[in-house]
């Protein structure tokens, strides 16, 4: 390896990534919920992954690289979201659900986190030049932690812990277990732009006419999770 090459090589790292998933998080979530939403600064390093009551939300991706994304939202951010995403797309207050417990909150959650992470792994394709897949988000309403655990499946697990903020000041939580990996740039490339935020609402309107989001029976990689987990 040369040392001119060395001094202009591009790292893009775990914290990268993180940066990007929040980012995707923030941007999805103000557009869909036309409400301020950021996160903290600081990130913790954590040991483990959770979810955590009252609403749990979790979706395995794998390819260029594995791991594993956690939302943890207390009941109030839950309806917060829930309510404003639904009154943006026109539904009247009245015919809104009024528990977290709703199996309609519940879809709408998990509808939300399928736009997040489809928007992450649009730009893992668009700027790291690989592809990720993921599978469909599950949804938990929970009155107590689970301890999520991909070890098995990572060679050298990193995992990371972030505080969001919503417009009213509730928070949730995102949790990220990801391989420890490098993206090191060869050759300078064009990025194709991300999509504007009406064409992001776009998306988030065709999956909530589409078919809801699956959060009971099925063979999916998270029901087998959840059985090894007794639940």
């Amino acid at each position: 390896m040369s040392k001119a090459w060395q001094e202009s090589e591009v790292v893009y790292g775990t914290e990268d990534i993180l940066t990007s998933l929040c980012n995707s998080v923030t941007r999805v979530l103000t557009v869909a919920t036309q409400s301020e939403i950021h996160y903290s600064g600081m990130v913790q390093r954590i040991s483990k992954t959770c979810l955590k009551p009252d609403i749990g939300c979790f979706v395995l991706f794998d390819g260029g690289f594995s791991g594993l994304v956690v939302l943890n939202f207390s009941a109030a951010t839950a309806m917060e979201l829930y309510e404003n995403y639904m009154l943006n797309m026109g539904m009247p207050k009245s015919g809104l659900a009024l528990s977290h417990t709703s199996d309609e909150v519940s879809n709408i959650m998990g509808e939300l986190m399928n736009q997040i992470v489809g928007d992450f792994t649009g730009k893992v394709r668009r700027e790291l030049q690989t592809n990720i897949t993921q599978n469909q988000p599950k949804m938990l309403v929970l009155n107590k932690q689970v301890v999520l655990s991909v070890d098995t499946q990572l060679d050298k697990p990193e995992s990371r812990r972030v505080t969001f903020y919503t417009g009213r000041n509730n928070i949730f939580y995102l949790e990220l277990a990801i391989d420890r990996t490098e993206f090191i740039k060869l050759h300078d490339f064009e990025v194709n732009e991300d999509l504007t935020p009406d064409e992001v609402l776009a998306q988030a309107s065709a999956e909530h006419n589409a078919a809801p989001v699956a959060h009971e029976a099925g063979n999916s990689d998270q029901d087998e999770l959840l059985k090894s987990l007794g639940m």
